[in-house]
């Protein structure tokens, strides 16, 4: 009892946090659906499908969530922190939203970027005068600076991730396929008692593709081996990547595994509080550029991680945004030479009062395998 009521006392603050953002930004109302955001402020993960489920979370006043009658009951232990307003098959989901936020004229509702299109349209036009905004300048506010709580989920998912590369590292993985190499470090990672993740492999000339889709191509001799992955835990991620190389490496593989790891270690050393997320890109590739391999470091250097994969905050060039400390985000400096080999390192970063903490410890140096 005593952890469901600190449950509802950190979503109920979340959402008078929202509230408060709703009211510096002059908006008036907030529509989020089944999604990250979602469960952010009210522990609740919602369930997609063709009805409408939506919390409406007025400017002041209490929040709604918007639901049909067959599934109102999975929201009984939410009933201390939200209105529940049961539509029944007969009625318009949409209808009863409007009611709540009011149609007047110029109203301004911010919509969360995971309500499905058809039922944007179906608001839209039950609110013809209304105004919509993206969510997410309202949203990325709270959830990029993580709490006390959060932080823990994070560093935990993280450890148990690393646990799950070391063990893995000591079996060879040379005559596997990427999916079978893929999918022992993926079984070790969810035997810590962590949930599904995302998980990619690329080997030999697939390495150098970023996002490669994991297939049957047999890992051999030579091979540099790329693996991003990681898990969940109670909804927030682990992401971490690792490059192995089967067998001896020839020394431009050793230089540029070199200069990815120092790249690495530069944009941690950059991260302090105030400084813009575009200076963490630029600590990595100018390291990069100088060693005339900038053209083949394709992506930012990080993103934002957290009950998304991928949020803000983005560490990309043009964007200015100053880090605080509480956000956590990846520093993956990667090259990618095409048709040949590709290098990537990952971690999650936590920014701090004095600095970045790695959250990752998996050994980042170059690992020979078999």
């Amino acid at each position: 009892m005593a952890e469901q009521f600190a449950d509802v006392y950190v979503h109920h603050d979340r959402l008078q946090r929202a509230q408060d953002e709703l009211g510096r930004q002059g908006i008036d109302a907030l529509v989020v659906g089944p999604s990250p955001d979602l469960f952010y402020l009210t522990g609740y993960p919602g369930h997609l499908s063709e009805r409408m489920s939506l919390l409406v979370l007025p400017r002041e006043g209490d929040p709604t969530y918007v639901v049909g009658r067959l599934e109102a009951p999975t929201l009984a232990d939410r009933r201390d922190l939200l209105d529940v307003r049961a539509w029944e098959e007969t009625e318009r989901p949409a209808d009863v939203v409007a009611g709540l936020v009011g149609a007047a004229g110029g109203t301004s509702v911010a919509v969360g970027d995971r309500v499905w299109s058809v039922f944007l349209l179906a608001l839209q036009e039950a609110m013809p005068g209304a105004r919509w905004v993206p969510a997410t300048p309202v949203l990325r506010t709270l959830r990029m600076i993580k709490d006390g709580r959060e932080i823990e989920l994070m560093q935990e998912v993280a450890r148990r991730t690393d646990e799950a590369w070391e063990e893995f590292v000591v079996r060879p993985i040379a005559g596997l396929t990427e999916r079978e190499a893929l999918d022992r470090l993926v079984g070790l990672t969810t035997a810590r008692g962590l949930g599904p993740g995302f998980a990619d492999c690329g080997s030999g000339p697939h390495s150098a593709s970023p996002h490669h889709d994991s297939g049957d191509r047999v890992i051999r001799p030579g091979d540099a081996v790329v693996f991003d992955w990681g898990g969940t835990l109670e909804g927030y991620f682990s992401d971490v990547t690792r490059t192995v190389h089967v067998g001896e490496p020839d020394e431009e593989f050793r230089r540029v595994y070199d200069l990815v790891l120092r790249a690495n270690q530069a944009a941690l050393e950059a991260v302090r509080p105030g400084i813009p997320c575009e200076a963490i890109d630029l600590a990595a590739r100018a390291l990069i550029e100088e060693e005339g391999y900038g053209a083949a470091f394709i992506h930012r250097v990080g993103h934002g991680l957290g009950l998304d994969v991928h949020e803000e905050p983005y560490l990309v060039s043009g964007n200015t945004m100053p880090l605080q400390s509480g956000m956590v985000f990846s520093d993956e400096p990667g090259i990618y030479l095409d048709g040949r080999f590709g290098v990537r390192i990952e971690d999650a970063v936590l920014c701090t009062d004095t600095g970045g903490e790695r959250l990752n410890e998996a050994t980042r140096e170059l690992t020979i395998v078999g």
